[in-house]
């Protein structure tokens, strides 16, 4: 499924890597209060499948999602675990046969216009952009944008508060994601109303 309209009015996503689970509710409480409303947990530690399930549980006001997911079998394992959406650095055609199956919001990455075409023709118009600034940032979605309008970006990878509004003001990006606003040494310090103050000023930057 295409995530184009799930992401709608939604310009901030944050990206989320959990090394325990046990941190995962009072972050996502914080990211809330602060604003958020969808929120990425990454499938890069052990602990990530548990905390989408705990935020899920505890926080329902918020979208919680799959980030990072690479192979199909990870579509129904976080479905399991309450996530509504799944992003990936790319795709493939079997998870994309697998969340069409799923019924689940799907954001799949692209780096190329081939890319981009075989996705487009998959009937997905909103992709991952990722690394974004490895990639060559706005310039580079710029030029893709150019002979292909109907894509959406969903760009992520290197993007601090100094270049977020740089992306969000380009006409084919709809949302961005980034975690400048989560530092490792005030999660791991628990430190949530640091997190919350960093993030308001991230979502103050995101209104262009």
């Amino acid at each position: 499924m295409d995530a184009k309209g799930f992401f709608t009015d939604i310009k901030l996503v944050p990206v989320v890597t959990l090394e325990r689970h046990e941190n995962a509710v009072d972050l996502a409480l914080c990211l809330r209060d602060a604003g958020i409303r969808a929120i990425e947990v990454t499938l890069r530690t052990e602990s990530a499948l548990k905390a989408i399930e705990l935020i899920a549980d505890a926080v329902p006001d918020v979208h919680v999602g799959a980030g990072s997911v690479r192979v199909a079998e990870q579509i129904s394992m976080v479905r399991e675990r309450g996530a509504q959406f799944a992003v990936s650095p790319g795709h493939s055609q079997s998870l994309i046969n697998q969340v069409k199956a799923a019924g689940m919001p799907f954001v799949p990455g692209a780096a190329t216009a081939t890319e981009m075409l075989a996705l487009r023709e998959s009937g997905y118009s909103l992709v991952k952009f990722f690394p974004a600034e490895l990639l060559g940032g706005t310039k580079m979605l710029k030029a893709l944008s150019a002979p292909l309008p109907e894509i959406r970006f969903f760009p992520t990878g290197g993007i601090s508060a100094d270049l977020v509004q740089d992306y969000l003001k380009l006409g084919c990006v709809s949302c961005v994601g980034g975690s400048w606003f989560i530092p490792v040494e005030l999660l791991e310090a628990k430190r949530f109303n640091d997190i919350k103050t960093l993030t308001q000023s991230a979502l103050q930057l995101s209104h262009v």
